[in-house]
């Protein structure tokens, strides 16, 4: 039974599904967010219950938690687990969140910077952190796209993602290494009446501290951000990450992974699979002016 399950299509029935089986029996439970996780929030107040894709992503969700609890020992605003341990429930792992209230605003870059420099100069924790392997999940999401997807483009980008990991290994950091966010933008900041809190910690690693700035960098290049926002976050930091040659390397590995992430939808989704197209045609055609969707 739960490995028929495991092999079925992670969809949002199916998360259901596993928040009934977890013992969260809620139809009307509000989906926040869906791609590698499926995020619910129980109604009447109650917890934030995310269900991961599959029994691979069970130790992140657990560094997660382990994360999420030294943060609090650091003084850093982060969400709080409600629970202290990941249970796996049909194949899938599932943890549960302390609820956040909600949002005066929508965050923006400068709350975000503020919360990097706190991150940014935390010292190692007492646990290895993983590095940021932004390419790792490349082959599990064209492996999940499946026949959705042109095998050129998925044989274009695996030999990319090849190059471009050599030269990440390469690089020379212009910033100490150390602990980072990983996936650093607004959106992972919630901002309640007691200020921004960091939300979204499972790429939270140790590696280079460029790869929580080139993030906005690639977002104002490829997604629209306005690039007076892309100033307010680089004055609030400190620096621009522009500034650096490795700046180009890490950009092209976060390219890769977007499009391979956005692959893991096309067999359900034809917006999934048209924006994928767009995406790797830009990746093709050397073009970096092309916009791209976020999903």
């Amino acid at each position: 039974m739960a490995r028929d399950f495991e092999a079925a299509a992670f969809t949002e029935e199916r998360a259901r599904q596993v928040l009934a089986a977890a013992g969260h029996p809620a139809p009307d439970a509000r989906l926040l967010a869906f791609g590698e996780n499926a995020v619910f929030a129980l109604p009447d107040g109650g917890p934030v219950v995310r269900i991961g894709r599959d029994a691979d992503l069970l130790d992140r969700m657990r560094g997660e938690l382990r994360t999420a609890a030294w943060l609090e020992e650091q003084g850093v605003p982060a969400v709080r687990p409600a629970e202290p341990e990941v249970r796996l429930v049909d194949g899938r792992p599932v943890s549960v969140w302390q609820r956040l209230p909600d949002p005066v605003r929508p965050a923006d870059g400068a709350d975000l910077a503020t919360l990097l420099r706190l991150v940014h100069r935390l010292p190692a924790p007492p646990f290895p952190l993983p590095k940021r392997d932004l390419l790792g999940g490349v082959e599990r999401w064209l492996r999940s796209a499946g026949d959705a997807i042109d095998p050129a483009d998925a044989a274009f980008l695996r030999e990319r993602r090849d190059r471009i990991a050599t030269a990440v290994g390469h690089l020379v950091p212009h910033l100490a290494p150390g602990p980072i966010h990983g996936d650093a933008l607004p959106r992972n900041v919630h901002i309640g009446p007691e200020g921004p809190v960091l939300v979204d910690l499972e790429t939270f690693s140790g590696d280079l501290r460029e790869h929580d700035l080139v993030v906005m960098a690639l977002t104002r290049d490829r997604y629209g951000l306005d690039p007076a926002d892309h100033d307010a976050f680089t004055a609030a930091y400190g620096w621009d990450v522009r500034e650096w040659s490795g700046c180009g390397v890490l950009r092209g590995a976060r390219e890769i992974a977007s499009c391979a992430w956005v692959a893991q939808h096309a067999p359900a989704n034809p917006a999934a699979l048209a924006e994928f197209r767009r995406r790797v045609a830009s990746l093709r055609a050397e073009d970096p002016t092309v916009r791209w969707h976020a999903f």
